[in-house]
C-alpha cells in the first residue's frame, strides 16, 4: 500500500483537496472583527471551516452524532477563547488545534470497547451525497465492494489509538503536511512521521485483502 493517501481519498471525500493552499493571513480581517464583537464575522468563520472540521471529527469518531456534538463544542470554545487569540499562528491552525484536542479528549472518555462494537460503527456513508454520486454509475457488485471497503476502513481506523487516528485523518484524509500537523498537535515533525509510519503499517495489515 504505497499510496495510502490516494487510497483514503478514493473512498472518503471530506475536506478540501490537499492542493488547495491557504494564505496565512486570509482570516485576519474576519478574526479582528469577531474579536471586536461582530458576531456575523464569527459566523462567517464557522461557515468557512465547519465542513472541513466536521470531516476531521467524523473520521476520528466514526459517528455522526458524536461528530456534530463535538463540533458544536469546538465552535463554542473557540468563540469564548477568541479574544485570547493573538495571531501567533493562523486562525485555521488555532481552531484546528482546538478541534483535534477536544476530539481526542472525547475519544479518551468514551469507552470504545464497551460502547462501540463493529455493528455500531456509523453507516452514514451509505447516505452521504458525495459517496452516492461517486458510486451511482457503478455496477451493483462494484458498489457492494466499495461499501464493504468503507466498513473495513472504519473498522481499521477504530483499531488505531486516538493519537494515531488523528495523524492519519489529518495527513491521509485531509492532506495536511507534516509541519502543519506538528504545529496543530504540539509535537515534533519526527513524532508525526513516526506515528504515521506505525499507523500505516497497522492499516496496511487490516486492508491488504482489498488491495490484491
Amino acid at each position: 500500500m504505497n499510496d495510502i493517501r490516494g487510497f483514503f481519498v478514493s473512498v472518503l471525500h471530506y475536506g478540501m483537496p490537499a492542493t488547495q493552499q491557504r494564505k496565512p493571513d486570509e482570516d485576519k480581517g474576519l478574526v479582528g472583527r469577531a474579536q471586536a464583537g461582530d458576531t456575523t464575522a464569527f459566523d462567517e468563520l464557522v461557515l468557512k471551516y465547519s465542513h472541513r472540521l466536521y470531516g476531521l471529527v467524523y473520521h476520528m469518531t466514526s459517528n455522526r452524532e458524536d461528530a456534530s456534538d463535538v463540533l458544536q463544542d469546538v465552535f463554542a470554545k473557540a468563540y469564548r477563547s477568541l479574544k485570547r487569540f493573538q495571531g501567533n499562528s493562523s486562525f485555521y491552525t488555532w481552531i484546528y488545534s482546538i478541534a483535534v484536542n477536544m476530539t481526542l479528549n472525547f475519544l479518551k472518555k468514551r469507552n470504545r470497547r464497551r460502547g462501540m462494537s463493529l455493528d455500531d460503527l456509523d453507516s452514514g456513508i451509505a447516505n452521504d451525497v458525495e459517496f452516492l454520486e461517486m458510486t451511482s454509475g457503478n455496477s451493483p457488485s462494484h458498489e457492494v465492494n466499495l461499501r464493504e471497503l468503507q466498513q473495513r476502513l472504519n473498522e481499521a481506523m477504530m483499531q488505531l489509538s486516538e493519537d494515531h487516528r488523528a495523524v492519519v485523518t489529518m495527513f491521509d484524509i485531509q492532506g495536511l503536511p507534516h509541519a502543519e500537523i506538528s504545529e496543530i498537535l504540539g509535537v515534533s515533525a519526527g513524532t508525526v512521521r513516526s506515528r504515521l509510519f506505525y499507523a500505516h503499517r497497522q492499516l496496511q495489515n487490516y486492508l491488504e485483502e482489498f488491495r490484491k
